[in-house]
């Protein structure tokens, strides 16, 4: 039951830092249109609120979470490969969390260079990732 209970909290967890994932960039696509100083000021506000209180204790939960479901059946290391190539999706995932907090910060200094247009494609990348994992946890196909 506890295994459950666990798995049940790692799913809360990856659904709440994947909302944050897919919000921050969508964000800094308003952020980087934006002209005027006020709404400069309340897009760092809501980035920083939003990457400080919610992807990032989402993001030390799902992997407290994903240690404790592994370390209570580490049989699922050998289950195939399919569980390694999601953990290797995820510490990428985690190096993508940490592009955005990098790039909250040079908003947060008026340093940002990039357009709109490459933060809606950047804005695309944890869809990717989603994709990618899901299929992998349960269609298992190696």
């Amino acid at each position: 039951m506890l295994y459950l209970w666990i798995k049940a909290l790692h799913i809360v967890a990856i659904v709440c830092w994947f909302a944050g994932l897919f919000y921050l960039p969508r964000l800094f696509v308003y952020h980087a249109a934006s002209d005027d100083t006020v709404s400069k000021e309340r897009f760092c506000v809501m980035e920083r609120k939003l990457y400080r209180g919610i992807m990032l204790p989402s993001m030390i939960a799902t992997l407290v979470f994903g240690i404790a479901l592994v370390s209570l059946n580490p049989a699922l290391f050998s289950t195939g490969g399919w569980l390694h190539a999601k953990l290797t999706l995820v510490l990428l995932l985690i190096g993508y969390h940490h592009m955005c907090g990098a790039q909250l910060k040079r908003f947060a200094r008026g340093e940002n260079t990039r357009t709109h247009v490459f933060y809606r494609w950047f804005n695309e990348v944890p869809v990717l990732f989603l994709l990618a994992i899901v299929i992998l946890v349960v269609v298992k196909p190696f």
